[in-house]
């Protein structure tokens, strides 16, 4: 039988959150004005191939049932600037473009949205906080392109523009930080109907 190739050694731009790489699992809590509150149990898998990025996933579940409820996946690229750059794409359709900044000695992690769109809906659907260059969102099937002010100047769509959601989602914060060897984090969400407020929380252990 084939050995097993050993594992890359850790890039060093990923070293100061090479904690987070493994599994951790455990319970979370969610809740919003527009749903009712929920408990799940969670696993994450932080990754790496060697390379300057870690990978990312998720997935939830019904503590009662063990019936899978979200999933979401993505790569996290943290800069020797104690800046990071994050992109998710969640399992309901929906796509975030994170930027933040990490701090090592604290193991502390904040998240802010720069983007959020939605598969599933128009260009209603799809929120800019902040932005430069110009960029392929191809699962949205969008061009974006911004001038030298930062304007946005036009979009291309390659799909056909419907009438605007009822429900959106225009922001996400994320907060990961290592308390006493667990991993715990806070999201926080606004919608075309509501401020920035919790949504989610939970604490993970390493298995």
């Amino acid at each position: 039988m084939e050995a097993k190739p050993a594992p890359p050694p850790v890039h060093p731009a990923i070293q100061p959150l090479s904690y987070l790489l493994g599994t951790w699992r455990g319970q979370g809590e969610g809740g919003f004005p527009t749903i009712n509150s929920f408990s799940y149990g969670e696993e994450l898998l932080f990754s790496h191939s060697g390379k300057p990025v870690i990978a990312y996933s998720q997935k939830t579940w019904k503590l009662s049932s063990g019936e899978p409820m979200h999933a979401e996946s993505g790569y996290w690229r943290p800069k020797p600037d104690g800046t990071i750059e994050v992109v998710i794409a969640q399992s309901t359709g929906l796509v975030e473009v994170q930027k933040g900044t990490y701090n090592a000695e604290e193991k502390l992690v904040k998240l802010q949205s720069e983007l959020v769109g939605n598969a599933s809906k128009n260009l209603q659907g799809f929120h800019l906080n902040h932005g430069r260059g110009c960029f392929l969102l191809a699962l949205l099937n969008i061009w974006v392109f911004w001038d030298a002010s930062r304007k946005i100047k036009h979009f291309v769509l390659s799909t056909k523009l419907k009438s605007p959601p009822s429900f959106s989602v225009r922001e996400i914060t994320r907060v990961f930080e290592l308390v006493n060897g667990d991993l715990s984090y806070v999201v926080q969400m606004a919608t075309n109907l509501n401020s920035l407020q919790p949504h989610l929380k939970a604490l993970l252990k390493k298995i």
